[in-house]
């Protein structure tokens, strides 16, 4: 599994149709796309929201992207993440 960084956006409509069942429906889209929501944080500024999620690959990555975009109206820009004991023993 890879960690990636979800970045997202909230447009005029979503922002009207927050809620505790929209989150709950937006892990199970990401669990269908064989991943899994490690945290999740509302940001102040000029990100709205992000994700942190563990997906087995960046194709799956790009669906659940898109999927969340089409279910909650939110536009995300997707990174992949490595942790910094990782990235040490690659370039170390």
């Amino acid at each position: 599994m890879a960690t990636y960084l979800m970045f997202g956006k909230y447009s005029p409509e979503a922002v009207k149709a927050i809620s505790a069942k929209r989150t709950a429906d937006s892990v199970a889209v990401i669990k269908q796309h064989g991943g899994e929501l490690k945290a999740g944080y509302a940001l102040l500024g000029g990100t709205d929201l992000v994700l942190i999620v563990d997906l087995p690959d960046t194709e799956r990555a790009m669906k659940t992207s898109v999927a969340l975009s089409k279910l909650l109206g939110i536009s995300f820009t997707a990174s992949p993440a490595v942790s910094v004991e990782d990235f040490d023993k690659l370039l170390g």
